[in-house]
């Protein structure tokens, strides 16, 4: 079975609307280790369409220059790259393809298909939020920048609760925190009277 990681830049507010415009004060050599981590280690890569077009318009060049990301560019360009989109697309980036059928039974199968391929999302928002819901990623990665937007598209919208559990956490020199949240079968249940006794007394 494969495992499926999403990774996101996001403010202590929430939002992850514009990244490029806020977050690069933050990068250092810890986000970028945090970063190869989550997406270089996969040879899949399942991403939006406003997502994909941003990576394709980028990413090979860079590979082609050699500078310091090429390795990264390298890996992005072996992988395979799956991109959700409702209307036909045509690829210039090697190793894409568009994805078949209904997104949430698709993953499904992609995950539960032979051999062990890691799938990693990067931003595309809308394809988080809906394999989230449908419990089939297992780790959300979210690189949390101690800035407050105030306004722009945040991760989480309207509808029913769902319970994640931490997995891990790790600080920055930059105060960016990397938190990672799995999945959580049932949401902790409690109220004051259960709470009161952990007061002190």
């Amino acid at each position: 079975m494969s495992k499926i990681t999403a990774g996101l830049f996001i403010s202590l507010d929430g939002v992850i609307a514009d990244p490029a415009d806020w977050h690069f004060p933050y990068f250092n050599d810890e986000m970028g280790a945090a970063v190869a981590a989550q997406l270089g280690a996969a040879d899949t890569l399942l991403l939006g369409r406003t997502t994909y077009e941003s990576f394709a318009a980028a990413w090979p060049q860079r590979e082609v220059e050699g500078d310091g990301d090429a390795a990264l560019a390298r890996s992005f360009g072996d992988a395979r790259k799956i991109v959700v989109s409702h209307r036909p697309l045509e690829f210039v980036w090697r190793n894409s393809e568009q994805l078949k059928g209904e997104l949430l039974q698709a993953v499904a199968a992609l995950k539960q298909g032979p051999g062990r391929s890691d799938i990693a999302i990067s931003g595309s928002v809308s394809i988080v939020r809906q394999l989230l819901a449908a419990g089939l990623i297992d780790e959300l990665h979210l690189l949390v920048h101690p800035l407050a937007l105030r306004t722009g598209e945040r991760l989480f919208d309207e509808g029913s609760p769902i319970p994640l559990r931490l997995l891990s956490a790790q600080s920055f020199t930059t105060g960016v925190v990397h938190l990672v949240y799995g999945p959580q079968a049932d949401a902790p249940t409690g109220d004051y009277g259960d709470a009161k006794a952990h007061l002190p007394q």
